[in-house]
């Protein structure tokens, strides 16, 4: 029998649900598409192969379309997030940096976690296995590789390992050149550009040069494919911590609620895409937040503070 108060605790019941249901739908109506911007670590096909995947598991989770904007250099997550135009930014760990000094509202939620549980990789300064140099002060008046200036183990690591050896690059080196990229800076190296590079480096079989050879990137004089053997570091930088993941601050509550799922629910949910971001060596994502780039903070501080130093 339905009497007064029955209807009304329906009505109530119904209207939660109703009300509960808007709130899930609220941010797939205010944002049918979401973009995904991603520093270009590797070249943009190397990027977008790397990525796409998991860009198709987001777009599932999230129940709105994500796409993905591979960045041509790393500023352009910076500005992307501060015109508004990235909701969703992979970040290295200096360009994050960057956006926080320089005002972007953006909040680190995930950071990627290494196969042995650490959250860090190193800089390292490659030079050819046949060339005469074995330490770094072998190289004075030698051209410099670098990748960006907004990459941490392409310019701001080595810049700051290079100063903690009482080392002026801008003095020490003929030319520092800018390549754009990890993979050109190998690519300089290997041609002959530059004598030394700088670039990232996990562990003995997980760096940008292993990715690199793995697809054959990287080839000899007389065409054949190039080994790790084909290259020695000569300088290996402090631990750096990992890049985050990180959202706009102005996105609704419930969006970033399910942004965080997603990421942390990646290794479970599809662990294909979620593998293909580390060819399978990484461990799933971890939660953190902008105070763990104090220290990076700092770091591409002291770097500015020695570019103006040099004019």
């Amino acid at each position: 029998m339905i009497n007064r108060r029955t209807l009304l605790a329906g009505l109530a019941a119904g209207a939660a649900t109703t009300a509960t249901t808007v709130r899930a739908q609220s941010y797939k109506q205010a944002y049918p598409e979401l973009v995904f911007g991603v520093v270009p670590a590797e070249n943009a096909s190397g990027v977008t192969d790397r990525y796409a995947p998991f860009t198709a598991y987001l777009s599932k989770q999230l129940g709105t379309k994500v796409t993905l904007r591979v960045a041509n250099d790393y500023a352009a997550v910076i500005e992307g997030q501060r015109a508004g135009n990235i909701h969703i930014g992979y970040y290295g760990p200096a360009s994050f940096a960057r956006a926080l000094v320089t005002g972007v509202k953006t909040t680190a939620f995930v950071i990627d976690v290494n196969s042995d549980g650490t959250k860090g990789y190193y800089s390292v300064f490659y030079v050819k296995s046949d060339s005469p140099y074995k330490t770094v002060q072998d190289l004075k008046g030698k051209d410099l590789g670098l990748v960006d200036p907004n990459s941490t183990s392409g310019y701001n690591m080595p810049l700051f390992a290079l100063n903690k050896m009482g080392i002026n690059a801008e003095k020490f080196f003929g030319k520092m050149i800018i390549t754009g990229s990890h993979e050109n800076a190998v690519l300089a190296l290997q041609q002959g550009t530059v004598q030394v590079a700088a670039n990232f480096w996990n562990a003995p079989d997980d760096s940008n040069l292993t990715r690199m050879l793995n697809k054959g990137m990287v080839k000899n004089a007389n065409g054949t494919p190039a080994k790790v053997d084909d290259f020695r570091i000569i300088l290996k930088s402090d631990l750096i911590i990992n890049g985050p993941t990180a959202y706009l601050d102005s996105l609704p509550a419930d969006l970033k609620k399910a942004i965080v799922t997603a990421w942390l629910d990646a290794a479970k949910n599809d662990k294909a895409a979620f593998d293909r971001l580390s060819d399978g060596k990484n461990q799933p994502f971890q939660t953190t937040d902008n105070a763990a780039y104090d220290d990076t903070v700092k770091l591409i501080t002291f770097v500015d503070h020695l570019r103006k130093a040099n004019g």
